[in-house]
């Protein structure tokens, strides 16, 4: 009979230490829609500006952001009147750089650079992204996105450019989630 006790104390004393945990995961919450702000359902994008001579570079990243948007998270890209909010862009620059040359002095590792400032807002105005690491204007985000292409390999400028868009499709889509 003390083993009965026994058991019956460890399983009391389980049970109490479950009881007890519950209320620490209360505020808990699962699914996509939790790393997003409830408040906003809607975003608007209009065309990213662009500082560069690079012709559709802003076109592109819009297109890329907008289907990062309905990709992965639980907001529907609308126009600018049925809008929450609205998401800006600039490219502010982009580089392109020689890492290295083959013997004729041919470029055979090549280096793209873009820097691109974004702003989140809603309706009246507000900030909504602030995860601005780079203090620069207290509305703007800054990203950049490094990319490499290897001429001799059969890369172009073009991919090379398509992948940084991506990329900082990405990174623009993700800092759209709520900070933890």
């Amino acid at each position: 009979m003390p083993i009965s006790r026994a058991t019956s104390a460890i399983a009391a004393m389980v049970l109490l230490a479950s009881g007890l945990a519950m209320p620490g995961c209360a505020g808990y919450q699962l699914g996509q829609r939790t790393l997003y702000r409830p408040d906003i359902r809607t975003v608007h994008v209009p065309i990213v500006e662009s500082d560069s001579f690079r012709r559709n570079l802003g076109e592109r990243l819009t297109e890329a952001i907008v289907k990062e948007i309905e990709l992965k998270t639980p907001y529907k890209v609308v126009g600018p009147a049925e809008a929450d909010s609205i998401l800006t862009a600039r490219i502010v620059s982009d580089s392109k750089r020689v890492l290295t040359e083959n013997r004729f002095d041919e470029p055979r590792d090549v280096e793209t650079d873009f820097f691109v400032q974004v702003s989140w807002v809603d309706r009246r105005g507000d900030l909504i992204m602030s995860h601005n690491d780079v203090p620069t204007q207290p509305l703007l985000l800054s990203v950049s996105q490094t990319t490499n292409f290897v001429a001799e390999g059969g890369q172009s400028l073009a991919t090379a450019h398509q992948e940084a868009i991506d990329r900082l499709a990405q990174q623009v889509v993700g800092q759209m989630e709520l900070a933890w």
